[in-house]
C-alpha cells in the first residue's frame, strides 16, 4: 500500500470478549448449560480497525484500554493485526468487557460493560485534530460516550472528512450528528429503533422505504445491513441498490456488521463506488460468520477477493 494513502481512522470501543456457546440463548431468568467458552479481543471499534488492518489498508485507532491485565493484551492484538495504536490511551481501572452468548445456529446475545471506553472524552479528540484531519474516512460506533460522538461528528464535518457511523447500540442522536454522517449503517433492529423514534406508530417497513425515511434525517447515505438477506444502499442523491448476500453456513454472527463496515470503508478508499464497496463488504461479512469470535473472524483481502470470484451472491 503506498505510504501516501490516507488512513482510515477508527474512533471507538476496545473490549475483551468473554464468549460462551450454548444450544440456545437463555431467556430472562433461565439458566442453560454451555458447550464452550473462549476469550477473544473485541469491541466494535477495535473489530472494525482489525477488519481494515486484515484487508491490508492503513488504519489507526483512537480509544482507551484499562490498566488491568486485559489492557496490554488488547493493544498487542491490535498491533498484530496491523493497526496503529499510537492514539490508544490507558485509563486507570478495567478495560471494556463484552459478555456474549452464542447459540447453536450462530445467533448471539451481548451485554457490554464499557470500562475504559466510557472515559474516551471530547478532549481526547481535541488533542488529535491533526490525526483526524489526515484521515480518508473515519469510522465510529456508539459504545463510547455520546458527547464524544457529537464532538467527532463536529470535527469531521468541519474538516471535510467522511464519517461512517455504525449506530450500535442504538440510542438517541443529536441533530448535528445526523447532518454530519456520510454513511449510516444500522442493522434491522437499529433501523427500527430510529424509525420508531421518529414515528412511534410506525410498523416495520421494507428496506427502500426505511432507507428513505432515514435519509430524511439529513444523512448523506444509508446502508441497511440485512444479515442473510444482504444489504440495501441508498444515498441522498437518489441512487439505491439491493446488495445480495453470499450463501454460507453461519457459525457465529458476532462482529459480522463490523467486518462489513471495515470492508466497506476500505473498498471506498481503494476507489470503489458505493455499490461495489457494499458488495465487497458483503463478501467480508459472509466469511466472518463462518468463523468463531469477533476479531479472529476477520478475513484477509485475498480471502474476500476469492469469495467474490468463486461464490455467487444469493
Amino acid at each position: 500500500m503506498p505510504s501516501t494513502s490516507k488512513p482510515i481512522i477508527v474512533v471507538g470501543s476496545i473490549n475483551i470478549d468473554l464468549v460462551a456457546t450454548a444450544e440456545v440463548i437463555p431467556a430472562a431468568g433461565e439458566t442453560v448449560l454451555g458447550t464452550d467458552f473462549q476469550i477473544h479481543p473485541g469491541g466494535k471499534g477495535a473489530n472494525q480497525a482489525v477488519a481494515v488492518g486484515r484487508l491490508n489498508y492503513p488504519v489507526q485507532m483512537i480509544g482507551r484500554v484499562g490498566s488491568d491485565a486485559f489492557g496490554e493484551q488488547l493493544r498487542a492484538q491490535l498491533v498484530s493485526a496491523g493497526v496503529d495504536t499510537n492514539n490508544v490511551m490507558t485509563t486507570d481501572g478495567p478495560s471494556g468487557v463484552a459478555l456474549i452468548v452464542v447459540s447453536r445456529n450462530g445467533e448471539n446475545s451481548i451485554v457490554v460493560a464499557p470500562g475504559a471506553n466510557a472515559m474516551l472524552t471530547p478532549r481526547d479528540l481535541d488533542g488529535r485534530i491533526e490525526v483526524l484531519r489526515r484521515a480518508g474516512i473515519v469510522l465510529c460506533q456508539l459504545e463510547i460516550p455520546e458527547e464524544t460522538v457529537e464532538r467527532l461528528a463536529h470535527i469531521c464535518s468541519r474538516e471535510g472528512v467522511p464519517l461512517i457511523l455504525d449506530p450500535a447500540p442504538a440510542r438517541k442522536l443529536a441533530p448535528e450528528i445526523w447532518r454530519s454522517v456520510a454513511w449510516f449503517t444500522p442493522n434491522e433492529t437499529e433501523a427500527a429503533y430510529y424509525l420508531h423514534e421518529s414515528n412511534p406508530s410506525s410498523e416495520l417497513v421494507e428496506p427502500a422505504k426505511a432507507a428513505g425515511l432515514l435519509l430524511n434525517k439529513g444523512l448523506g447515505g444509508v446502508i441497511l445491513k440485512l444479515g442473510s438477506r444482504g444489504a440495501y444502499i441508498a444515498t441522498k442523491d437518489g441512487s439505491n441498490a439491493a446488495i445480495s448476500a453470499f450463501p454460507v453456513k453461519a457459525i457465529d454472527t458476532t462482529a459480522a456488521g463490523d467486518a462489513f463496515n471495515g470492508a466497506f470503508a476500505t473498498a471506498l478508499m481503494l476507489g470503489d463506488e458505493p455499490a461495489e464497496a457494499s458488495h465487497f463488504a458483503s463478501a467480508a461479512a459472509a466469511i466472518s460468520v463462518t468463523r468463531k469470535g469477533a476479531q479472529p473472524s476477520m478475513p484477509s483481502r485475498p480471502e474476500v477477493e476469492a469469495m467474490m470470484k468463486t461464490a455467487q451472491p444469493s
